[in-house]
């Protein structure tokens, strides 16, 4: 049975429509200046695009000359709208955005639903903004893949890391974990304190990053432990704020995007 999730922040995060937004990541992207090889795993911010989109495209270009290498997207982002104990799956087979429709790994699904921190929770995604804002830079960069999306809510690093152990069992599957940084601080402070979560990140510290300091810290962390045990090393492409890209420096929110190889 086809069941898509249909597009819920077209238009408020980023462009509805379909030319307007590809012209959007694409412009994004030909900004970006990171460079070196294609990652694991990246985080990423998931705010309104002309906020945190600049960021976000550091680490996507990164991907841009192996388009063809990832077959699979793990995505996970925070729970913003529903309670959730656990992570949340998706009953549903794709995902739609203006650029067109991504096909759910229902196969995978299947699989990781077998654990007990996974559950199928279609209202946990109906209205949720962290995956959703990476699809479009997925679809612009890769050729052909099929996506796991995973909201997380109240969980355990080590029931992420157990997720991610299981769903990434080969070389084509790529980590996404979609998170902002700090929130409403004054400009100076949230500097200060996202310096210090990305040196966290860095070193794989995952006991250094709290409540406050990433609103998808549970994913995030988790990623830490994956890496940490899989020889990962992370590298940090990007770090500013909302007063760099398009809001005021009274208070602003943190973003981050950082590689993993």
């Amino acid at each position: 049975m086809t069941s898509i999730r249909p597009a819920a922040v077209a238009g408020m995060f980023y462009p509805a429509d379909e030319t307007s937004l590809r012209s959007m990541v694409q412009q994004f992207l030909a900004q970006a200046i990171s460079n070196g090889p294609p990652p694991k795993a990246i985080i990423v911010p998931h705010a309104g695009y002309i906020y945190s989109g600049p960021i976000a495209a550091n680490a996507y270009h990164l991907l841009e000359n192996s388009s063809e290498s990832f077959s699979r997207v793990v995505l996970l982002g925070p729970s913003h709208r529903v309670p959730l104990l656990g992570l949340a799956a998706t009953s549903a087979t794709s995902f739609a955005t203006p650029l067109g429709l991504v096909e759910i790994d229902q196969d995978m699904i299947k699989k990781i639903s077998k654990l007990k921190q996974v559950k199928i929770m279609d209202e946990a995604h109906s209205m949720e903004h962290s995956l959703e804002v990476q699809l479009p830079f997925l679809q612009t960069i890769l050729t052909d893949f099929k996506l796991i999306p995973l909201v997380v809510g109240n969980a355990s690093a080590q029931e992420v890391c157990e997720v991610l152990e299981l769903a990434c069992q080969d070389q084509q599957t790529l980590i996404v974990i979609s998170s902002d940084l700090s929130h409403y601080h004054d400009y100076a402070t949230a500097n200060k304190l996202d310096s210090q979560t990305s040196q966290a990140i860095a070193s794989l510290d995952s006991d250094k990053i709290g409540y406050e300091d990433a609103c998808g810290r549970t994913p995030v962390n988790g990623l830490l432990m994956f890496a940490s045990a899989h020889g990962l090393k992370a590298e940090i492409i990007d770090q500013r704020n909302s007063g760099d890209t398009a809001g005021d420096k009274k208070q602003v929110v943190g973003y981050g995007a950082y590689a993993f190889r």
